[in-house]
């Protein structure tokens, strides 16, 4: 417990003395972004919701004519989805792209991974300002259960930046990792419960859905906005589990490649 409270410490001390870096950082990363689009950062927005449409009109007459609240409930799959997407695959390739700048600056390399899913959370966060909208046309009565939408929010951000530093130390090494992330992805895709109901399948294929981290998060939305309930605790620990141990893992191969990365820029 000493040592990780001493890590802490020393990654917020490297934040500070870095802070006017890891803005310029976030600020580069959304100009390069939106860099000649007509509409800007309204595509944050609308990004999610034409994908939203899509499924809605697709997948409503298979799975939607039973299921309350259908729309909110595709649209708690697909920004949660979109979010973990988004933020590791920029992840991904945040040390390559910024390989002039790491030949270059003594810089600490998680910072540009950091940076990237800062980008990725403000996306997130507006999404969501227009998902709790539609909740609100979709008579979704709010209570104070949608405060705790906080936590699997904060555990999907420690588990973006934990993969994100696994894929990115990854893709340093081999560039196929893009390749095959993108297959996983697809994957992932289909077994999230984006668009159909896990309750129809057997409990124990249902069990099997708990192993999928992102669809662990979507289904505490859907829990607390749809079905008005809160999780159990064991499923908190779920959430925390999952998020702890990415965190784990991606610090790890932080720590035992990073002298190795600028070879292979």
């Amino acid at each position: 417990m000493g040592k990780a409270i001493r890590s802490a410490k020393k990654t917020l001390s490297v934040f500070a003395s870095n802070r006017f870096l890891f803005e310029e950082l976030v600020k580069r990363d959304f100009e390069h972004k939106y860099k000649r689009t007509i509409l800007g950062m309204a595509w944050s927005i609308l990004s999610p919701l034409l994908t939203l449409l899509v499924m809605k009109l697709v997948f409503t007459q298979f799975f939607g004519r039973t299921t309350p609240h259908y729309t909110i409930y595709l649209f708690a799959g697909t920004i949660v989805l979109s979010f973990f997407k988004e933020a590791t695959n920029n992840g991904m390739t945040s040390m390559i792209s910024n390989a002039s700048v790491l030949n270059k600056i003594n810089v600490p390399k998680y910072l540009f991974l950091f940076s990237k899913n800062v980008s990725s959370l403000v996306n997130f966060s507006l999404t969501l300002i227009i998902f709790f909208i539609f909740c609100i046309f979709d008579s979704i009565t709010f209570h104070w259960g949608f405060f705790l939408l906080i936590y699997p929010i904060a555990c999907l951000v420690v588990l973006n930046l934990g993969v994100g530093m696994v894929l990115s130390a990854m893709y340093v090494f081999f560039r196929d990792t893009k390749y095959l992330y993108s297959v996983f992805l697809t994957l992932l895709t289909y077994v999230s419960a984006v668009f159909y109901r896990v309750d129809s399948f057997p409990p124990l294929v249902q069990r099997f859905f708990l192993l999928n981290p992102v669809y662990v998060y979507i289904k505490y939305i859907r829990t607390v906005v749809i079905d008005g309930m809160v999780p159990s605790l064991q499923y908190h620990a779920l959430c925390l589990l999952y998020a702890f141990l990415a965190a784990c893992v991606g610090a790890l191969f932080y720590k035992r490649y990073n002298r190795k990365f600028v070879y292979y820029f």
